[in-house]
């Protein structure tokens, strides 16, 4: 970068101090973004580090080929490890090897898609990978940002020992706010100081637990902490659904469809994910993937549970133990029902709709069969039916059965 360009951004960071200084109080995280759970794609679950500008461009350009971003998927977000160091006035870098060309130039290809680019930083000196972090430089890193057309910062939690989770999370919100230039403000602390206490006017999502693992059902030990399986995120979503909602969502990690789970995994982790309103970033390598993982990435059936307007999360209706209902109110007086088979076996499973009285005391939306009909469809295998008569269903093993029902007139 030339040094006329860093005399700029660091102007630009004193004007930006003294406008903090002089107008904390009307800091706030940029509206207007998030509305509905973000949806993209991210780096880090396929290509760990090993990343450059040559992925990240054949990936944007894989997302607009594949139907995806007609789909709704919007952001192309760059992970760890994509950092150089910091120049003689600490202007962050981007690794010369790996992205030669520089953000500002990638940022213009993925918006010229019709995309938006996302990037990664952490509250801490150091990064998850050992790369800078932000810390005494959030400023100045999201005025870098803003110059190179970022619209989505990953801020992670490694290296953060003896910091405030609040006031890191809400100095990079504030950074965000006087660099003038709107980003999506991901909290990645994976939970551990339960931000859905109080991120909701400063993140427009927060991570719920630590990273995902591509299994059904595992804990993958990484000595001091562990990644987690499909089901064993689900289970740690327990007593959070009132904190979710348009702006601010619970953000369940990156999706793994098409990273080596069996195909019926892949479709109950997708209508998981979708059902509880969590963002959907695809975490698999778009340039290759099958026909099968792309169908299910996707499914707009699926999709538009997650994007409905109401942004309600689902809630857990029926345990049996190895099978589960959970349910979605949606706009317009529809409702998603998903039936989710955790055992190892196929399940066959008769649903008697006049039988149960579906009542959602967060959202206040409740159900009375015996009132109200619904006609329902099948998502995943597009059958399709009446609540005048038990649903019949045969739901494969690691699987589900989805359904949105729509009431008769």
């Amino acid at each position: 970068m030339r040094a006329t360009t860093h005399k700029t951004l660091l102007s630009s960071v004193l004007i930006a101090l003294a406008a903090l200084f002089s107008h904390a109080a009307s800091a706030v995280k940029s509206p207007g973004l998030a509305d509905t759970p973000p949806m993209g794609w991210n780096s880090w679950n396929h290509f760990d580090c090993e990343i450059n500008e040559q992925i990240i461009r054949d990936t944007a350009d894989a997302m607009v080929e594949s139907g995806m971003k007609d789909a709704g998927y919007e952001y192309i977000n760059i992970d760890d490890c994509w950092h150089d160091e910091r120049d003689a006035q600490g202007v962050i870098q981007p690794s010369k090897a790996h992205f030669p060309s520089g953000m500002k130039v990638l940022a213009d290809y993925v918006h010229k898609k019709g995309l938006k680019l996302g990037i990664y930083s952490d509250a801490g000196a150091t990064t998850c990978a050992g790369r800078p972090g932000s810390r005494g430089h959030e400023y100045q890193d999201a005025l870098t940002y803003a110059h190179w057309g970022i619209d989505y910062v990953k801020y992670d939690w490694c290296n953060t020992e003896n910091i405030n989770p609040i006031g890191a999370y809400t100095t990079m919100r504030d950074a965000i706010h006087a660099s003038g230039r709107p980003m999506l403000l991901s909290i990645c602390e994976w939970g551990d100081n339960k931000p859905w206490d109080w991120a909701t006017d400063i993140g427009h999502a927060w991570r719920t637990t630590g990273d995902i693992y591509p299994c059904w059902d595992c804990e993958f030990s990484h000595g001091s902490w562990s990644s987690w399986g499909v089901l064993r995120i689900l289970d740690k979503q327990d007593g959070l659904r009132k904190y979710a909602g348009p702006g601010h969502w619970n953000d369940m990690d990156m999706l793994e469809v098409g990273n080596g789970m069996t195909a019926d995994e892949d479709r109950a982790h997708f209508s998981i994910w979708a059902m509880l309103a969590s963002p959907l970033i695809a975490g698999n390598d778009l340039r290759t993937m099958s026909e099968q993982t792309r169908q299910i990435l996707t499914n707009r059936d699926i999709i538009a549970l997650n994007q409905d307007a109401l942004g309600i999360q689902a809630m857990k209706y029926i345990d049996e133990g190895d099978l589960e209902i959970w349910v979605k109110p949606l706009a317009g007086g529809d409702w998603g029902f998903m039936f989710l088979n955790r055992a190892d076996i196929a399940q066959k499973y008769r649903h008697d709709w006049r039988a149960h009285l579906v009542k959602d005391d967060i959202s206040n939306h409740q159900i009375d069969f015996a009132q109200t009909t619904f006609h329902w469809r099948d998502l995943w295998q597009g059958r399709e039916g009446d609540t005048r008569k038990p649903l019949a269903a045969e739901i494969p093993a690691h699987g589900v059965v989805v359904l949105r029902l729509t009431p008769v007139d």
